[in-house]
């Protein structure tokens, strides 16, 4: 099968590899080893084989109890997908945060507290990551654009991705994902928030990744130094492997 970064689904819109892109100095991340989704739970069983053909072996959910209570994952019982929900930065999901009145309408600033005040959930990510049966790795949120994009920030970084790279990933999902986005900026606002506030929370402009990665090249050097600080210093190999085994750099 022909490498491609969106995988078109009949039942999720924002389903994409994180393969292809150039690492320094001279190789390029692996094609199906990880995959960055929205919510899996209208998939339907072609969809299902066609994530399995791509060697799914591992659904890391990452969205909260009550998320996947209203709209559970088809892989969460599945006799050979490991599945592990992971609950991270609860409340993070923008609209849910506005409408809890945490104020603010800047991704940016949401994220920095994401990675400041939640580290402990991403280390459980991250060892999920190192753990997962071999084959292809795929982890997602409900629309797959913030819990899942600092996930994808976190690994294109460790993989040595440029910036610019890293913060075009991330605002793939304003083309590739617009049905969805437009679904929920129609569910927001059916729960109160005007169509320019809902907009705002369902972007996924560039510059909010860019400023991210400046606040964590700025605080801490690098996403590698992060999460040594954060005490994955052993596991951080076992994560790089996987990101670079096609590239020349690891086995």
């Amino acid at each position: 099968m022909t490498n491609t970064r969106h995988i078109r689904l009949q039942g999720a819109f924002n389903v994409r590899d994180l393969g292809g892109y150039r690492t320094a100095p001279s190789g390029e991340t692996p094609w199906r080893t990880f995959l960055r989704a929205d919510a899996l739970h209208e998939i339907t069983a072609a969809d299902m084989a066609t994530l399995l053909e791509l060697g799914l072996s591992a659904v890391i959910d990452l969205r909260s109890a009550a998320e996947i209570e209203r709209q559970p994952s088809r892989f969460a019982a599945h006799d050979s997908v490991s599945y592990s929900q992971i609950s991270l930065f609860d409340g993070l999901a923008p609209v849910d945060a506005f409408m809890a009145g945490a104020g603010g309408l800047s991704l940016s600033a949401r994220y920095i507290d994401a990675v400041e005040r939640c580290r402990p959930a991403l280390v459980k990510v991250v060892h999920a990551i190192a753990d997962a049966p071999d084959g292809l790795v795929l982890f997602n949120c409900t629309a797959g654009k913030d819990r899942t994009g600092i996930v994808a920030a976190l690994l294109l970084s460790l993989a040595g991705v440029e910036r610019d790279d890293i913060a075009a990933d991330y605002a793939l999902t304003a083309t590739i994902a617009r049905p969805l986005m437009d679904r929920l900026k129609l569910q927001a606002m059916t729960r109160g928030l005007d169509e320019a506030t809902s907009g705002r929370l369902l972007s996924s402009e560039a510059e909010a990744m860019h400023q991210l990665l400046a606040h964590i090249d700025g605080r801490y050097g690098s996403f590698r130094t992060y999460l040594e600080e954060s005490g994955l210093a052993a596991v951080i190999p076992a994560v790089e492997k996987r990101l670079l085994k096609q590239a020349g750099i690891a086995s």
